[in-house]
């Protein structure tokens, strides 16, 4: 199953660069897995869960254009990505909401 989230944002460098590189996703049970070279264009990163009953992966695509994150919440099998999205959602509003613009979830 996959699941998308957009996020528009108003300013500044790369979204993906400054979640990757944050501390406080441990806090939100995120932990960074495997990322591109930073400064590359178009760079990745890919998280997962620090709990271990929390399945999925979110991969993270930065448009520099457009100033859009894209992440991509994917499960395999009968997983759901309930808990990884709300993870990853709290963490944006309360550590990079200056710089969001909206939030749009697609589900699946």
């Amino acid at each position: 199953m996959q699941s998308v989230i957009q996020v528009m944002c108003y300013r500044g460098g790369s979204l993906r660069e400054a979640v990757a590189n944050d501390r406080r996703l441990e806090k939100y049970h995120l932990a960074v897995a495997r990322q591109k070279r930073s400064g590359r264009n178009p760079g990745w990163a890919k998280l997962h869960s620090t709990e271990p009953e929390v399945h999925g992966a979110i991969n993270l695509e930065w448009d520099p254009a457009t100033k859009t994150l894209m992440a991509r919440v994917v499960t395999k099998g009968k997983n759901t990505a309930d808990r990884i999205t709300g993870d990853f959602i709290a963490y944006l509003i309360r550590c990079q909401r200056r710089r969001i613009r909206s939030i749009v979830l697609l589900p699946a």
